[in-house]
C-alpha cells in the first residue's frame, strides 16, 4: 500500500536517522573472499579454540575409523565417507578404530568425551595428524560430522571430483545443542510431494543438526498416507491438490522408507493428521464422516476453517483410532501431531470435546501427544506438546499447559513459518504474517518469546514450510534457504552466541556449499553472500544507492551485489532491507 509523499518522506528522514546514529543491519559489506573455516561454521558451536597454524590435510591416503565393534559408529563413518567420496575421489575406506588414533586418519569414537556434551554434542579436535570426533551416542557423532564438513571448502559438497587441496584447521570444539527439539516440517498435503523430494529435504536438515521432520499428512486439498482400514482416503482423498492435478500419496513402503532414510540422517519423523478441521479430503472420501452423511466435493482451492468432523458420531472416533493405530504401527518415533489449528467450524465446546476423546486414542498406540496450540484449549496432560505457531507473544492457553508440566514446540507464524515471503517482490510464498526476510527469521528469542513460557519449558524449535504455492524441489529450496539455516542456529546454539553480525558473515560462507549442492537458495541483501574471492559483489557498471539520494521511478543502482530499480518515489528506502511498500525491484545478482 503506498502512502502519501509527506509520510514517505518522514519514513526516510527516520530512517536516515538511524543509519547515522548506529551501525545497523542494513549496513553490509561485499563478501570479498572466503570466511575462514573456523568462523563460517553454522549453527555456531558452544565453543572453538584454534591451533594456530596447524591443519590436516584430507588426502588419497586418508581412512575414517570408527569405535570398534559399533554398528551406530560405523552408520556414521560410512556416511561421512560417502560425502567426501564423490568431491574428492578418494576412497577413504571405514574400519574399526584400533586402540589408539592411527596417523592420517579420521576417527570417530564412543569414548573419551567430555561429560558436558551430553546425549547430541561432541567434542572435535583436529591436529596435523589427525581428526577425532567423541560423542557419547551416535547422534552426537553425527552432529560433529556436520561441523566437520564444514571445515572443508564448500567445494567438498560437488557431486564431481574437485581439484581440491583439502585441508581441515586445526582446532577443538566442543558443541551441544541448546534444546533437544530442532524441526521442520514439511506439508506434503497442499502439494504433495514425492519420496525423492522428502529424502533430499532430510539430506539438507540434517546438515545444519535439525532432527526431527514433521510432516503435514492430512488437509483439506489432500491425504497423503495410506490407511488400509480406510483405503478411499489414500486413493480418492488423495487424488487432488491445490490448484487440482494428480495429488498423490505415500504407500506404507513408501512411507517407511521416508522414515528409515530419516533415521540414517538421526532425524526423526514425526506424522502429522491434522484434525478436527483441515479435514476435506476425508470428509470427501467417506460420506458417514459428516454429520450429514453427504460427502462434500474435494477441494482445491486455498480456504480454510470450513471443514469439521462430526464431533458427535461414534464412528469419528473409531475412524481417528483406526489411523492412528496404523500411523503408529509405522513410526518408530515417540510422536503423533494431531494438528487441531483453525478448526473454525467446530463449535468451541465441540472442539474440547474432540480433544478430550483424542488424548487418549494418541496414548493407547504408546505415542505422546504434539498439536498446534489451539489444543491447549483443552486440559493437556504433562506429555502433551502444544507447538505454538500465533503472531502474538502470549496464549492463556499455552501458559495453562505449561503450568502443568507441558513442554512447548516454538513455531511462530511471522518469526518461524518459511512459506511467508522474504519481501513484497519474492516470487513464491505468502505473507498473512508478515514478511520473513532473515534478520527477522533469526532475530528472535525462543527461550523468552512467549509470556509464561520460560527456557526450561521449550522443547525446542521448528520451521514449518507450508506448500499452497510450493511445487518443485527449487521452491523448497528458496523457501527454506536460508531461513532455516537461522532457526537451526537458534535451536543448537547457546544464546550467548547469539549475533546478527557474526551471524550473517557465517550465513554467507555457506553460499559456495550450496552452490555446489545445487540448492537454489534466496540470495537475500541483508547477507554479504561468499564468492570465494572470485569476484566482489555490488560492483556494477549502475551507481551505487545513497540513502540522501532522491530516486523516482526507473532509476537504477547498485547495492549489496544486486541490481535494482525504484518503483516510485524514495529516499533513504535501503534497497531489500527498509523498503517496506515494494519500493524496488530487485533485478538480480551484478
Amino acid at each position: 500500500m503506498k502512502t502519501s509523499r509527506a509520510r514517505r518522506l518522514g519514513r526516510a528522514f527516520a530512517v536516515l536517522a538511524l543509519l547515522g546514529a548506529s551501525t545497523t543491519a542494513a549496513q553490509l559489506t561485499p563478501a570479498a573472499a572466503a570466511t575462514p573455516a573456523l568462523q563460517s561454521i553454522v549453527p555456531a558451536p558452544v565453543s572453538v579454540t584454534p591451533a594456530s597454524g596447524v591443519t590436516f590435510p584430507l588426502v588419497a591416503t586418508t581412512k575414517i575409523v570408527t569405535e570398534a565393534g559399533s554398528a551406530p559408529a560405523k552408520q556414521v563413518g560410512d556416511y561421512l565417507a560417502g560425502v567426501l567420496r564423490p568431491s574428492t575421489g578418494f576412497a577413504l575406506p571405514v574400519s574399526d578404530a584400533p586402540a589408539s588414533v592411527p596417523s592420517g586418519s579420521i576417527a570417530l569414537l564412543l569414548s573419551g568425551a567430555p561429560a558436558a556434551v551430553g546425549a547430541q554434542g561432541y567434542q572435535l579436535v583436529s591436529t596435523a595428524s589427525s581428526v577425532t570426533v567423541r560423542a557419547t551416542t551416535a547422534d552426537g557423532l553425527f552432529a560433529g560430522v556436520q561441523t566437520l564438513r564444514q571445515l572443508l571448502p564448500g567445494s567438498i559438497e560437488s557431486p564431481g571430483v574437485q581439484p581440491g587441496p583439502w585441508t581441515i584447521p586445526g582446532a577443538t570444539i566442543l558443541d551441544y545443542p541448546r534444546f533437544a527439539y530442532r524441526g521442520a516440517m514439511l506439508d506434503v498435503a497442499r502439494h504433495f510431494h514425492p519420496v525423492s523430494t522428502v529424502k533430499r529435504y532430510v539430506d539438507q536438515l540434517a546438515e545444519y543438526k535439525i532432527n526431527a521432520l514433521h510432516l503435514h499428512l492430512a488437509d483439506d486439498q489432500g491425504w497423503r498416507i495410506q490407511i488400509d482400514s480406510w483405503p478411499r482416503l489414500a486413493t480418492y482423498g488423495g487424488s487432488t491438490q491445490v490448484g487440482g492435478g494428480a495429488g498423490g500419496y505415500y504407500t506404507k513402503a513408501q512411507y517407511t522408507d521416508i522414515v528409515n532414510y530419516a533415521a540414517s540422517r538421526h532425524i526423526t519423523v514425526i506424522p502429522e493428521i491434522d484434525m478436527p478441521g483441515h479435514v476435506n479430503a476425508a470428509l470427501a472420501s467417506y460420506a458417514e464422516l459428516n454429520c450429514n452423511g453427504v460427502a462434500p466435493a474435494l477441494r482445491t482451492d486455498t480456504a480454510v476453517g470450513y471443514s469439521s468432523l462430526c464431533i458427535s458420531k461414534d464412528i469419528t472416533y473409531t475412524f481417528v483410532a483406526d489411523v492412528l493405530r496404523e500411523l503408529a504401527a509405522l513410526t518408530p518415533g515417540p510422536y503423533l501431531h494431531i494438528g487441531g489449528d483453525e478448526a473454525s467450524a467446530t463449535p468451541q465446546a465441540d472442539y474440547v470435546t474432540f480433544v478430550n476423546k483424542v488424548l487418549p486414542l494418541v496414548a493407547a498406540t504408546g505415542k505422546s501427544v504434539v498439536g498446534w496450540h489451539d489444543i491447549a484449549k483443552a486440559a493437556l496432560p504433562a506429555s502433551a506438546t502444544p507447538q505454538f505457531w500465533g503472531t502474538t507473544t502470549s496464549d492463556q492457553g499455552v501458559s495453562t499447559a505449561v503450568s502443568g508440566g507441558s513442554k512447548v514446540i516454538l513455531s511462530p507464524a511471522n518469526k518461524a513459518y518459511l512459506d511467508m515471503k522474504y519481501n513484497s517482490s519474492t516470487p513464491i510464498g505468502l505473507s498473512w504474517a508478515g514478511y520473513v526476510e532473515v534478520q527477522d527469521a533469526y532475530g528472535w528469542n525462543p527461550g523468552a518469546y512467549l509470556s509464561g513460557v520460560g527456557e526450561a519449558a521449550v522443547r525446542g524449535v521448528e520451521s514449518p514450510l507450508w506448500t499452497e504455492t510450493v511445487v518443485t524441489p527449487a521452491d523448497i529450496d528458496y523457501l527454506a534457504f536460508p531461513r532455516v539455516a537461522a532457526h537451526a542456529e537458534l535451536g543448537w546454539s547457546p544464546w550467548s552466541t547469539h549475533d546478527w553480525t557474526a551471524f550473517r558473515t557465517r550465513l554467507g560462507a555457506q553460499a559456495p556449499r550450496w552452490v555446489a549442492q545445487g540448492i537454489d537458495f534466496y540470495r537475500s541483501p541483508q547477507v554479504a553472500w561468499d564468492t570465494g574471492g572470485t569476484t566482489n559483489p555490488g560492483t556494477c557498471t549502475d551507481p551505487e544507492w545513497s540513502a540522501t539520494q532522491v530516486y523516482t521511478g526507473g532509476n537504477v543502482v547498485s547495492h549489496n551485489g544486486h541490481r535494482w530499480t525504484a518503483k516510485w518515489w524514495t529516499q533513504g528506502e535501503e534497497p531489500g532491507t527498509t523498503g517496506q511498500w515494494g519500493v524496488w525491484t530487485d533485478n538480480g545478482a551484478c
